[in-house]
Protein backbone atom coordinates (compact mmCIF):
# COMPACT_ATOMS: atom_id res chain seq x y z
CA UNK A 1 0.00 0.00 0.00
CA UNK A 2 3.27 2.05 -0.20
CA UNK A 3 2.94 2.44 -4.05
CA UNK A 4 0.67 5.06 -3.81
CA UNK A 5 1.92 8.47 -5.81
CA UNK A 6 1.11 11.81 -6.30
CA UNK A 7 -0.78 10.61 -9.63
CA UNK A 8 -3.37 8.35 -7.45
CA UNK A 9 -5.67 11.52 -7.49
CA UNK A 10 -5.44 11.66 -10.89
CA UNK A 11 -7.41 8.80 -10.67
CA UNK A 12 -9.85 9.98 -8.38
CA UNK A 13 -10.36 13.81 -9.74
CA UNK A 14 -10.94 12.53 -13.27
CA UNK A 15 -12.78 16.07 -14.18
CA UNK A 16 -12.44 16.82 -17.73
CA UNK A 17 -15.79 18.22 -18.20
CA UNK A 18 -16.40 19.76 -14.53
CA UNK A 19 -14.97 23.24 -15.60
CA UNK A 20 -12.88 24.33 -13.20
CA UNK A 21 -10.13 26.40 -14.45
CA UNK A 22 -6.80 25.10 -13.56
CA UNK A 23 -3.91 27.82 -12.69
CA UNK A 24 -0.97 26.58 -13.66
CA UNK A 25 1.22 27.18 -10.13
CA UNK A 26 1.64 24.30 -7.74
CA UNK A 27 0.14 27.24 -4.61
CA UNK A 28 -3.19 25.83 -6.69
CA UNK A 29 -3.04 21.78 -7.02
CA UNK A 30 -5.51 19.80 -5.88
CA UNK A 31 -5.38 17.71 -2.51
CA UNK A 32 -7.48 14.32 -2.45
CA UNK A 33 -7.71 11.50 0.34
CA UNK A 34 -9.72 8.86 -1.23
CA UNK A 35 -11.64 6.30 1.21
CA UNK A 36 -12.73 2.65 -0.02
CA UNK A 37 -15.67 1.48 1.78
CA UNK A 38 -17.06 -1.38 -0.24
CA UNK A 39 -16.84 -4.30 1.20
CA UNK A 40 -15.49 -7.15 -1.13
CA UNK A 41 -14.12 -5.09 -3.80
CA UNK A 42 -10.02 -5.28 -4.72
CA UNK A 43 -8.54 -3.36 -7.19
CA UNK A 44 -5.27 -1.85 -8.46
CA UNK A 45 -5.12 1.61 -10.47
CA UNK A 46 -2.57 2.45 -13.22
CA UNK A 47 -1.60 6.04 -14.47
CA UNK A 48 0.40 6.28 -18.05
CA UNK A 49 1.43 3.26 -17.29
CA UNK A 50 2.35 2.82 -14.31
CA UNK A 51 1.09 1.16 -10.90
CA UNK A 52 0.05 3.82 -8.52
CA UNK A 53 -1.95 1.45 -6.40
CA UNK A 54 -1.96 -2.20 -5.66
CA UNK A 55 -5.24 -4.56 -3.57
CA UNK A 56 -6.68 -0.98 -2.72
CA UNK A 57 -8.76 -2.72 -0.25
CA UNK A 58 -11.84 -1.98 1.64
CA UNK A 59 -11.37 -0.01 4.86
CA UNK A 60 -8.37 1.93 3.32
CA UNK A 61 -7.72 5.67 3.37
CA UNK A 62 -4.57 6.89 1.59
CA UNK A 63 -2.43 9.55 2.27
CA UNK A 64 -3.42 12.99 1.08
CA UNK A 65 -1.84 14.02 -1.96
CA UNK A 66 -0.83 17.49 -3.53
CA UNK A 67 -1.87 16.82 -7.45
CA UNK A 68 -0.27 18.99 -9.88
CA UNK A 69 -2.95 20.05 -12.71
CA UNK A 70 -2.30 18.51 -16.27
CA UNK A 71 -3.83 15.25 -18.20
CA UNK A 72 -3.70 11.86 -17.21
CA UNK A 73 -4.30 8.19 -19.22
CA UNK A 74 -5.88 6.48 -16.21
CA UNK A 75 -6.54 2.44 -15.83
CA UNK A 76 -7.96 0.23 -13.34
CA UNK A 77 -7.95 -3.34 -13.46
CA UNK A 78 -8.64 -6.26 -11.19
CA UNK A 79 -5.83 -7.19 -8.97
CA UNK A 80 -2.34 -8.84 -10.79
CA UNK A 81 -4.00 -8.44 -13.90
CA UNK A 82 -1.10 -5.80 -14.61
CA UNK A 83 -0.59 -2.77 -16.70
CA UNK A 84 -1.67 -4.90 -19.88
CA UNK A 85 -4.59 -6.51 -18.55
CA UNK A 86 -7.99 -5.70 -19.52
CA UNK A 87 -9.20 -2.79 -17.77
CA UNK A 88 -12.72 -2.59 -15.41
CA UNK A 89 -12.42 1.25 -16.93
CA UNK A 90 -10.39 3.59 -17.90
CA UNK A 91 -9.80 7.16 -19.47
CA UNK A 92 -7.62 8.72 -21.66
CA UNK A 93 -6.67 12.52 -21.49
CA UNK A 94 -8.41 13.33 -18.30
CA UNK A 95 -7.76 16.79 -17.04
CA UNK A 96 -7.16 17.13 -13.17
CA UNK A 97 -7.96 21.03 -12.27
CA UNK A 98 -6.44 22.49 -9.23
CA UNK A 99 -7.32 24.23 -6.00
CA UNK A 100 -9.54 21.35 -4.77
CA UNK A 101 -9.54 19.93 -1.58
CA UNK A 102 -11.66 17.03 -0.81
CA UNK A 103 -11.93 13.38 0.13
CA UNK A 104 -13.43 11.26 -2.13
CA UNK A 105 -15.38 7.64 -0.88
CA UNK A 106 -16.15 4.70 -2.32
CA UNK A 107 -19.05 3.03 -0.30
CA UNK A 108 -22.84 1.61 -0.44
CA UNK A 109 -26.10 3.60 0.01
CA UNK A 110 -28.63 3.07 2.02
CA UNK A 111 -30.28 0.52 0.61
CA UNK A 112 -26.69 -1.26 -0.46
CA UNK A 113 -25.94 -0.22 -3.58
CA UNK A 114 -22.17 0.93 -4.81
CA UNK A 115 -21.79 4.78 -4.82
CA UNK A 116 -19.15 7.23 -4.84
CA UNK A 117 -19.43 10.75 -2.88
CA UNK A 118 -16.99 13.69 -2.43
CA UNK A 119 -16.54 15.71 0.87
CA UNK A 120 -15.22 18.94 0.97
CA UNK A 121 -13.00 19.09 3.60
CA UNK A 122 -13.13 21.83 6.31
CA UNK A 123 -9.76 22.86 6.65
CA UNK A 124 -10.60 26.24 8.82
CA UNK A 125 -8.60 27.29 12.23
CA UNK A 126 -9.83 25.84 15.22
CA UNK A 127 -9.65 27.42 18.38
CA UNK A 128 -6.45 27.09 20.79
CA UNK A 129 -7.37 24.09 22.73
CA UNK A 130 -9.78 22.88 20.39
CA UNK A 131 -10.06 20.07 17.96
CA UNK A 132 -12.74 19.17 14.94
CA UNK A 133 -14.10 16.36 14.69
CA UNK A 134 -16.87 15.56 11.67
CA UNK A 135 -19.05 12.06 11.19
CA UNK A 136 -19.64 10.66 7.80
CA UNK A 137 -22.40 7.89 7.22
CA UNK A 138 -21.83 6.22 4.50
CA UNK A 139 -22.80 2.99 5.28
CA UNK A 140 -25.83 0.30 4.36
CA UNK A 141 -27.24 1.09 7.18
CA UNK A 142 -30.72 3.25 8.35
CA UNK A 143 -30.46 6.57 10.50
CA UNK A 144 -28.13 6.34 13.27
CA UNK A 145 -26.85 8.44 16.75
CA UNK A 146 -23.55 8.83 17.00
CA UNK A 147 -22.03 8.93 20.83
CA UNK A 148 -18.97 10.41 22.49
CA UNK A 149 -18.68 9.27 26.25
CA UNK A 150 -22.15 8.07 25.95
CA UNK A 151 -23.80 11.55 24.95
CA UNK A 152 -24.84 11.90 21.76
CA UNK A 153 -22.93 14.22 19.85
CA UNK A 154 -25.10 14.02 16.80
CA UNK A 155 -28.70 13.08 15.89
CA UNK A 156 -30.29 11.28 13.40
CA UNK A 157 -27.65 11.07 10.98
CA UNK A 158 -28.45 9.44 7.66
CA UNK A 159 -26.31 8.42 4.37
CA UNK A 160 -24.32 9.98 2.74
CA UNK A 161 -24.57 13.12 5.48
CA UNK A 162 -22.31 14.17 7.64
CA UNK A 163 -22.15 16.46 10.83
CA UNK A 164 -19.22 18.25 12.56
CA UNK A 165 -18.15 20.02 15.64
CA UNK A 166 -15.64 22.25 17.18
CA UNK A 167 -14.66 20.30 20.74
CA UNK A 168 -11.86 20.21 23.46
CA UNK A 169 -9.14 18.20 22.60
CA UNK A 170 -8.33 15.23 24.13
CA UNK A 171 -9.57 11.16 24.11
CA UNK A 172 -13.61 10.19 23.59
CA UNK A 173 -14.81 6.84 23.60
CA UNK A 174 -17.62 6.54 20.19
CA UNK A 175 -19.99 4.29 18.95
CA UNK A 176 -23.15 4.50 16.57
CA UNK A 177 -26.19 3.67 17.36
CA UNK A 178 -29.74 3.13 15.38
CA UNK A 179 -31.35 6.69 15.64
CA UNK A 180 -33.07 7.02 18.50
CA UNK A 181 -32.15 3.59 20.48
CA UNK A 182 -29.39 1.96 22.47
CA UNK A 183 -29.01 -0.05 20.22
CA UNK A 184 -24.95 0.01 19.33
CA UNK A 185 -23.92 -0.73 15.35
CA UNK A 186 -20.75 0.04 15.21
CA UNK A 187 -17.88 0.37 18.41
CA UNK A 188 -17.47 1.69 20.39
CA UNK A 189 -13.65 3.24 19.56
CA UNK A 190 -11.57 5.30 20.98
CA UNK A 191 -10.69 8.56 19.10
CA UNK A 192 -8.07 11.12 20.42
CA UNK A 193 -8.95 14.66 19.29
CA UNK A 194 -5.46 16.45 19.09
CA UNK A 195 -5.66 20.17 19.27
CA UNK A 196 -5.60 21.85 15.93
CA UNK A 197 -7.04 18.64 13.83
CA UNK A 198 -10.31 17.53 12.31
CA UNK A 199 -10.57 13.96 12.77
CA UNK A 200 -13.11 12.37 9.55
CA UNK A 201 -14.76 9.61 11.21
CA UNK A 202 -16.46 7.00 8.29
CA UNK A 203 -19.10 4.50 9.18
CA UNK A 204 -19.27 2.51 6.12
CA UNK A 205 -20.00 -0.96 5.45
CA UNK A 206 -23.26 -3.18 5.18
CA UNK A 207 -25.75 -3.67 8.20
CA UNK A 208 -27.46 -6.62 6.70
CA UNK A 209 -24.05 -8.18 5.87
CA UNK A 210 -22.79 -7.53 9.18
CA UNK A 211 -19.68 -5.84 7.36
CA UNK A 212 -19.98 -2.19 9.55
CA UNK A 213 -17.10 -0.89 10.88
CA UNK A 214 -15.17 2.50 11.13
CA UNK A 215 -12.47 4.39 9.12
CA UNK A 216 -10.60 7.31 10.30
CA UNK A 217 -8.49 10.23 8.74
CA UNK A 218 -7.02 12.99 10.33
CA UNK A 219 -6.47 16.41 8.80
CA UNK A 220 -3.67 18.20 10.97
CA UNK A 221 -2.08 22.04 11.17
CA UNK A 222 -5.32 23.81 11.99
CA UNK A 223 -4.01 25.72 14.31
CA UNK A 224 -5.36 29.33 15.12
CA UNK A 225 -2.08 30.10 16.64
CA UNK A 226 0.20 32.25 14.89
CA UNK A 227 2.63 29.74 12.21
CA UNK A 228 -0.18 28.00 12.25
CA UNK A 229 -1.24 26.80 8.57
CA UNK A 230 -4.22 24.28 6.98
CA UNK A 231 -1.75 21.95 5.57
CA UNK A 232 -0.87 18.62 7.30
CA UNK A 233 -2.18 15.42 5.93
CA UNK A 234 -5.57 17.58 4.81
CA UNK A 235 -3.80 20.27 3.03
CA UNK A 236 -5.79 22.99 1.40
CA UNK A 237 -6.54 26.66 2.78
CA UNK A 238 -10.35 27.25 3.90
CA UNK A 239 -10.85 29.55 1.15
CA UNK A 240 -11.09 26.12 -1.34
CA UNK A 241 -14.36 24.29 0.72
CA UNK A 242 -16.84 25.82 -1.30
CA UNK A 243 -16.06 24.13 -4.27
CA UNK A 244 -19.06 22.70 -5.91
CA UNK A 245 -20.15 18.99 -4.54
CA UNK A 246 -22.20 18.42 -7.70
CA UNK A 247 -19.00 19.32 -9.95
CA UNK A 248 -17.20 16.65 -7.90
CA UNK A 249 -19.32 14.07 -8.25
CA UNK A 250 -18.73 13.53 -11.96
CA UNK A 251 -14.94 13.93 -11.17
CA UNK A 252 -14.35 10.43 -9.74
CA UNK A 253 -16.66 7.95 -11.82
CA UNK A 254 -13.76 6.43 -13.06
CA UNK A 255 -13.01 4.81 -9.08
CA UNK A 256 -16.60 4.38 -8.81
CA UNK A 257 -17.28 2.56 -11.80
CA UNK A 258 -14.57 -0.22 -10.94
CA UNK A 259 -15.31 -0.66 -7.36
CA UNK A 260 -19.24 -1.32 -8.85
CA UNK A 261 -18.01 -3.56 -11.37
CA UNK A 262 -15.69 -5.71 -9.32
CA UNK A 263 -18.12 -5.83 -6.87
CA UNK A 264 -20.97 -7.17 -9.42
CA UNK A 265 -18.63 -9.74 -10.47
CA UNK A 266 -17.44 -10.66 -7.56
CA UNK A 267 -21.60 -11.40 -6.84
CA UNK A 268 -21.99 -12.80 -10.08
CA UNK A 269 -19.06 -15.37 -9.42
CA UNK A 270 -20.51 -16.59 -6.18
CA UNK A 271 -23.77 -17.64 -7.38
Amino acid sequence: MKKISRLLAGAALAVAAAGFAAPAHAADDATVTVVHGIPGATVDVYANGKELLDNFKPGTVTDALKIPAGQYDLKVTAPNAGAGGAAIVEAKGVTVPAGANVSVVAHLTAAGKPALTPYVNDVSKVAAGQARLTVRHTAAAPAVDVRANGAVAFKNLTNPKEAKADLPAGTINADVTLAGTKTVAIGPAKLTLAEGTNTIVYAYGSAADKTLALAVQTISGLHSAPGGVPAGSGGQAAQQSDLSRAALVGSVALVAGALVLLRRRSATARV
